[in-house]
């Protein structure tokens, strides 16, 4: 059942739902347990935005080398009116991994100029971002309208499901689709559709699939932002967990899988260590270039993207391209 927060400002016009449901911890614990006993140890992604991972990942954002949010802010910059007048006028706005919502602004903006009012539903794991960004967004602009929802996406979606409302237009920006697998990315999408009535929409960033260097270069940052960004994982595996991960003795590495069509990050051992985990009463043994997966990130052709579509309740209708064609905001239409 969720729970309705109270925020002191902007009550009357602000709602957050808290889905977050167990102990975290205590999944945290059990997913690096099940992890690094692995015959190939990983570590799961979502466990890279903990407070100082995300404030990381805002960084990469910044890079020279990371295109994808540039490419995305300047399809919204160019293009909001477009994607906004090819489906009837939205009056409710979701955005499923909304973080900061910096690159929603475009979009609301938009949607302002030609409706008195608007509800804007972002889902994010971190109640406490929805209440920073959504205070952010309030006094920002007077007439919109929010209720949020602490969750990860699959329980945020089914709580959406739930309920009626009026034309929507939805919003997966970022690529974040891409960290899904294959199989995974289907599931989201049935259960996004699920969400949707015929005439809504989703707006679906894409990363396109392009040449490896630039794709690698991406998640290989010369500052070393992205690495720190992989090997905070093992930070939190230490505070949290007790263990003594010795940093420096990880190297990041992502490398383009051509046949996958991913990326493909890991962490590699340099040397031959031992590592102790107190808390799980775990001892973990590394051989000297053995790596432990944390993340892939999928890389799309158009194609691919409209049989994705099909194959989950979507028709294609337009796509819109940065001026590099180095990404893709996609708009799916809820098929009848």
């Amino acid at each position: 059942m969720s729970r309705p927060q109270s925020t002191h400002a902007h009550d009357d016009r602000l709602v957050i739902h808290d889905l977050v449901k167990g102990d975290p911890l205590a999944d945290f614990s059990e997913d690096v347990r099940r992890g690094l006993t692995a015959p190939s140890k990983f570590l799961f992604p979502r466990y890279l935005y903990d407070d100082l991972g995300s404030q990381l990942f805002e960084a990469i954002c910044l890079l020279p080398e990371y295109y994808l949010t540039r490419a995305e802010n300047e399809i919204l910059k160019r293009y909001s009116a477009e994607i906004v007048s090819s489906i009837d006028l939205p009056n409710t706005l979701i955005e499923m991994g909304s973080g900061s919502a910096s690159k929603t602004r475009r979009v609301i903006e938009t949607l302002l100029k030609d409706q008195a009012e608007l509800l804007f539903v972002p889902v994010d794991i971190s109640a406490s971002a929805l209440v920073r960004s959504s205070r952010v967004l309030l006094q920002s602009y007077p007439r919109l309208r929010i209720e949020a929802y602490a969750s990860e996406y699959f329980g945020g979606l089914a709580a959406l499901a739930k309920k009626q409302r009026g034309r929507t237009l939805a919003l997966f920006l970022g690529s974040n689709i891409s960290n899904f697998e294959p199989t995974d990315a289907e599931a989201f999408l049935r259960a996004m559709r699920n969400v949707l009535k015929p005439g809504d929409a989703l707006l679906l960033g894409v990363d396109l699939k392009k040449d490896r260097h630039i794709l690698e270069a991406a998640y290989n940052d010369a500052l070393g932002v992205t690495a720190a960004f992989s090997r905070n994982v093992l930070v939190r595996i230490n505070r949290d967990l007790g263990a003594n991960f010795f940093l420096p003795a990880f190297r990041h590495c992502a490398v383009f899988n051509e046949e996958q069509s991913r990326i493909e990050i890991c962490l590699e051992s340099l040397r031959a260590q031992t590592v102790e985990i107190r808390k799980l009463d775990l001892r973990v043994e590394f051989r000297e270039g053995e790596l432990m997966h944390t993340e892939n990130s999928y890389k799309y052709d158009i194609p691919r993207i409209a049989a994705l579509a099909e194959k989950t309740g979507f028709t294609c209708g337009r796509t819109w391209f940065d001026s590099q064609r180095r990404f893709s905001s996609n708009l799916l239409l809820a098929s009848g």
